[in-house]
Formats: C-alpha cells, structure tokens, sequence
C-alpha cells in the first residue's frame, strides 16, 4: 500500500473531515501510542497504520476498502 492509498482510503472511510481529524488526534494502541501521521512519519508502512486504526475503530474487514471492491487493501501482517 502507498501513502496515497492509505489517503484516499482514510477519507473513503471516515469523510474527508472526520479523515484529517483522526489521522492527526487519535492515538493508536497497536503504534504505541502515535498517531497515523506520527507513524508514518516514523517509517510504519502505510498497511500496518491502516489496519491498527480500523481495528481500534472497529472497521470489519469487508468495509476497509471504502466501498470499492475494485480495490485491494492488502491484508494485515
């Protein structure tokens, strides 16, 4: 997964809105406590920060593409 996607798939999910909020405020239980920015900034691959907010969010598998089956989200590791 590029940063791109991850992008597109925060705001797919969550809004647009909600999306810049939570990648900026939330702290990640799975990250040790950082942030989606934090993390990345910090080299956590984009894959592994999308699904540590999703399972702290409560994402089902089946909605983590944001509604486009067409596209694949690559499996938790």
């Amino acid at each position: 997964m590029r940063h791109s996607q991850f992008w597109a798939l925060l705001d797919d999910v969550f809004g647009e809105a909600y999306a810049g909020t939570l990648a900026r405020e939330l702290a990640l239980d799975a990250l040790d406590s950082r942030t989606c920015r934090d993390a990345l900034d910090d080299g956590v691959p984009p894959r592994d920060v999308w699904h540590a907010l999703c399972d702290q969010m409560d994402i089902p598998m089946e909605r983590r593409d944001g509604g486009r089956r067409e596209r694949a989200v690559p499996p938790p590791r």
